[in-house]
């Protein structure tokens, strides 16, 4: 969300990237039985965005592979906002009663209902913050910090991510 406040042209320049990137990848991910899903507000996104996102995803719907969550528009606090006014809608309509909301209710009202959080969380550019990224979702994500900034983040560096990874004891808030 908070993207949407820089510099114009370069929210225009990304919005053309991104277009671009989902016609000349899609073949790639079909190839491969990817699934692409989108969470956040995609609806704020520029129309031709939105098209060709919508095209993506509908080609890709029938893959049984991975899936992929593209975060578009997507602030985890505003997330956790919208997760919360649909709640109080239900419950203030009679559909759901409050003491029925639990952690569990609340995650299947998050952007990303029906997937499973992330094991771990890989943040590039050194950068020791979370930048309002799946603030609910992480809870127990390992995080990997990595200097490499994202457009340099390649497959070595995935590789060492994933090696960080293995070698933590996770706990899960436990002793």
């Amino acid at each position: 969300i908070e993207n949407w406040n820089r510099p114009k042209a370069e929210v225009e320049t990304l919005m053309k990237f991104l277009a671009r990137y989902l016609k000349t990848e899609q073949a790639e991910m079909d190839q491969n039985n990817v699934r692409l899903r989108a969470i956040g507000q995609v609806d704020r996104l520029p129309g031709f965005v939105r098209e060709q996102l919508d095209a993506t995803i509908a080609s890709l719907d029938a893959n049984t592979g991975t899936t992929l969550n593209l975060a578009l528009s997507y602030g985890a606090r505003t997330e956790l906002v919208d997760a919360a006014r649909v709640l109080a809608a239900k419950a203030q309509s009679g559909e759901l009663a409050p003491a029925d909301i639990d952690e569990k209710t609340f995650a299947d009202h998050l952007y990303t209902a029906g997937t499973p959080d992330p094991d771990l969380l890989i943040r590039t550019s050194g950068e020791m913050r979370v930048s309002n990224f799946l603030l609910w979702q992480i809870s127990y994500a390992e995080l990997v910090v990595t200097e490499r900034l994202w457009p340099d983040f390649g497959e070595a560096d995935f590789c060492a991510a994933l090696e960080a990874y293995a070698s933590r004891d996770r706990r899960f808030g436990k002793v």
